[in-house]
């Protein structure tokens, strides 16, 4: 049996400053016993499985294409949607939690997933995004250990 499943999501064009971060939240994750899941492909996606599976944590990756080869070699499942940017919907659904670092416009509707759903997130130098009455619907951290263990704490609750 594995621990939560969580998606670190975030550019696929990352700063190597957002993959240092990410590697990191990937390690801990796999520390934590929890499954890494993302879109599966480059910058802070490959970061974050890398660094879970240099811990031997099980990583799995919703593509935007039809073929396997095209995830990043950290995976241990590559699932090819063939659902290009819409498969962000899945990354959100299929998750306990979510953690953004980083990130552009497909961040960005991952996150409104998230939110839609009501999925425990935090972000790491990430969109902050405010409903219009509400405020902040999330928190944001300066570190991966804040954020790895803010997540795993509001997916336990």
């Amino acid at each position: 049996m594995h621990g939560p499943y969580v998606a670190v999501i975030g550019a696929g064009q990352a700063t190597p400053k957002q993959e240092r971060v990410a590697e990191r939240v990937g390690a801990l994750l796999a520390e934590a016993g929890a499954v890494v899941v993302s879109g599966g492909r480059g910058g802070v996606m490959q970061a974050s499985c890398r660094g879970a599976h240099e811990r031997g944590g099980l990583t799995v990756g919703l593509l935007p294409g039809s073929d396997r080869a095209d995830g990043n070699p950290y995976l241990t499942v590559a699932l090819p949607t063939g659902m290009g940017e819409l498969r962000n919907g899945l990354v959100a659904r299929t998750v306990d939690g979510l953690v953004a670092v980083g990130g552009g416009w497909g961040t960005l509707s991952e996150i409104g997933f998230a939110m839609r759903l009501g999925r425990p997130l935090v972000a790491v130098g990430s969109w902050t995004v405010a409903g219009p009455e509400d405020g902040p619907s999330y928190p944001t951290v300066d570190t991966a250990e804040a954020a790895v263990s803010w997540v795993l704490q509001a997916i336990s609750r």
